[in-house]
């Protein structure tokens, strides 16, 4: 990626708050802030944590460089004071929250962060940026793939969105169950499957779709998938088949009455001899599109433009308040928003999922002091939600790279699975399970 510190990806009034509360005395007050959604996209009833891992990547480049602080200094945003404190700065706090891929609902804390007033402010709009970017394709990617039911679903979305959200969207797709993406990025930073053959424009630039097929078969191999919708869509299978042989990999369709067209083609494919060869859709599917097609003879999917925007949803609405601090007697303190309709809950929280018969039934938030948290005893059939990011500064990195999106892949099926089988409903309706708040 090009090289820029995430340590600007930040709102202007951090740094300036910074440069306030290091000349008043509060910057290095011990902190606690909590991030959550205070509720769902409209009808969901659940949502899917993603980012986690993008999180810590960023915090190990969290750091600002001579021109950074030249570009502070230029724009007069903070004093020379601040300046000098900047010079050396990283994360040195800890960050604990859900583990990536894990199910959410409002007022989940999906995300603690503990530190000094001064360094956890920074961190604001990064974290909220990535969690509720990338928290709302997993949680669109979830739904897409319930309502594939087995057939795999690809992200092809690269186009339809910032060159540099793409990226962070194949990530988040696949933690949200997806099985591979078109972009070529994040395959490599990430290790995921790429896929992709060829587009309209291959077999208009041929003198005909014939020399397309063979060309593209001549690089490619028969297992390639030949793109069929761009004149006739008979004619076109029944050229394929010609030009590769039953042993022909795949067609993609993107165009038409998917399902219908998906039949038809199947039936030919299937009298043509090649009952191998599968079929895979395109073409602005979303989770009730794929539902549609259920019961139609295809065989993966390619999604793009709902995914890459959360299927209407592009954010989780997700805010990082603070819950906790220290006074001026030197004790931690809990704190609250009273506003009206935005009012928190003070204090740390901890964080369970009960279960009745192998279902999840409620969500526990237990918030409080840190004394009485250490107090508190959860029944033992209780699952604690949260873990270890990082340590005063000591990264986990457990939660990053290729095996930590894996993880993560498999850990969003089993905690679906755990849930009550409304949560998989594309009916608008209530989350799919309570969350139930105590204040100790």
């Amino acid at each position: 990626m090009v090289d820029y510190s995430p340590a600007l990806m930040t709102d202007m009034y951090e740094y300036t708050m910074l440069d306030a509360a290091l000349k008043d005395g509060t910057a290095n007050r011990p902190c606690v802030f909590e991030i959550f959604t205070r509720h769902l996209p409209e009808g969901r009833r659940y949502g899917v944590l993603a980012g986690t891992g993008r999180i810590l990547d960023a915090l190990e480049h969290f750091h600002l460089d001579d021109e950074d602080l030249a570009f502070l200094a230029d724009r007069n945003i903070v004093s020379k004071e601040t300046l000098d404190w900047l010079k050396d700065f990283r994360f040195t706090g800890s960050i604990k929250g859900y583990r990536e891929g894990e199910m959410f609902f409002p007022n989940s804390p999906v995300l603690q962060v503990e530190g000094t007033f001064g360094e956890c402010t920074l961190l604001e709009t990064l974290l909220l940026s990535i969690l509720n970017y990338d928290s709302a394709v997993a949680s669109a990617a979830s739904r897409m793939v319930s309502a594939a039911k087995d057939r795999p679903c690809m992200d092809m979305g690269g186009r339809r969105t910032n060159e540099w959200a793409a990226v962070a969207a194949a990530r988040a797709a696949v933690v949200g169950g997806f099985q591979g993406t078109a972009n070529l990025l994040a395959a490599q930073l990430y290790g995921l499957k790429a896929i992709g053959t060829a587009a309209h424009c291959f077999t208009l630039v041929h003198d005909s779709e014939r020399e397309a097929f063979e060309s593209q078969i001549n690089a490619l191999g028969k297992s390639t998938t030949l793109l069929v919708d761009t004149y006739n869509i008979e004619e076109a299978v029944k050229t394929a088949v010609e030009v590769a042989g039953p042993d022909l990999g795949g067609v993609r369709i993107d165009s038409g009455d998917l399902a219908a067209m998906a039949q038809r083609v199947r039936n030919e494919l299937d009298a043509l001899g090649a009952t191998s060869t599968t079929i895979t859709v395109t073409n602005d599917l979303d989770e009730y599109a794929l539902a549609a097609l259920q019961t139609a003879p295809v065989d993966s999917y390619g999604v793009g433009t709902m995914l890459v925007t959360g299927s209407g949803a592009p954010t989780c609405a997700m805010v990082y308040k603070l819950t906790e601090r220290e006074n001026a007697d030197g004790i931690m303190e809990p704190v609250a928003k009273k506003s009206k309709d935005k009012a928190t809950v003070p204090g740390r929280k901890l964080a369970y999922r009960s279960y009745e018969y192998n279902l999840a039934d409620c969500e526990h938030v237990i918030s409080g002091s840190e004394s009485k948290l250490a107090d508190f005893h959860a029944p033992d059939d209780w699952k604690d939600l949260l873990v270890q990011y990082v340590d005063h500064g000591d990264i986990n990195h457990d939660y990053q790279g290729h095996d930590a999106i894996v993880n993560a892949h498999n850990y969003r099926a089993k905690a679906l699975a755990e849930l009550p089988i409304t949560a998989q409903s594309l009916m608008k309706g209530d989350p799919a399970i309570p969350t139930e708040t105590t204040v100790l």
